[in-house]
């Protein structure tokens, strides 16, 4: 137990942890703010301050994608540290085994369910990947779509990206261009 003295009163610390848990995961679940007042007897303005205190970032949903990237794991904890909602990087090895596991078919499907989850999910999709590639995805995607031109068709080796050019676009997605 976390148990706080505060003047005459004890407040029960992990108790607090876990209402604030139950308004998050209720905000999270897409309750308004009034509706989880109500549900749980709180004041809603009390709520709009939590989140004010933990806000991470607003604005746009983003994913990150490419292949064939060299550095991914890097690329990958600059995504993190700013937001990224979603990160799908492979190497060459990684993509050829995952498109030699599949029959052709399965293979198109798999690939236009992937589109179609980003496109509605995300509000922005930056991708790294080869000259044509980029075309076809903003051909689907149009303005859902940003591209960072890794190579020309065909790539055939793992390509490096340049993890700060990654992470000045990704703020300039956001709308953080300073």
């Amino acid at each position: 137990m976390e148990l706080y003295r505060i003047g005459d009163k004890v407040v029960d610390g992990r108790k607090i942890q876990r209402e604030v848990q139950r308004i998050l995961s209720l905000r999270a679940q897409g309750y308004s703010q009034l509706e989880v007042s109500q549900r749980l007897g709180i004041d809603r303005p009390w709520i709009s301050r939590l989140e004010s205190m933990g806000e991470v970032r607003k604005g746009k949903k983003l994913a990150l994608v490419g292949f064939p990237v060299a550095n991914k794991e890097e690329l990958a904890r600059v995504a993190a540290q700013e937001g990224v909602d979603f990160v799908f990087l492979l190497t060459d090895r990684e993509r050829w085994a995952w498109v030699e596991e599949k029959s052709g078919a399965q293979l198109v499907n798999q690939m236009m369910e992937i589109i179609s989850k980003l496109g509605q999910k995300y509000d922005l999709v930056v991708f790294l990947g080869s000259d044509m590639r980029l075309k076809i995805l903003e051909a689907i995607m149009g303005q859902k779509l940003v591209g960072v031109e890794i190579g020309k068709s065909p790539i055939k080796e793992d390509c490096y990206v340049e993890p700060e050019k990654i992470r000045k676009l990704i703020a300039q997605c956001k709308g953080e261009d300073n």
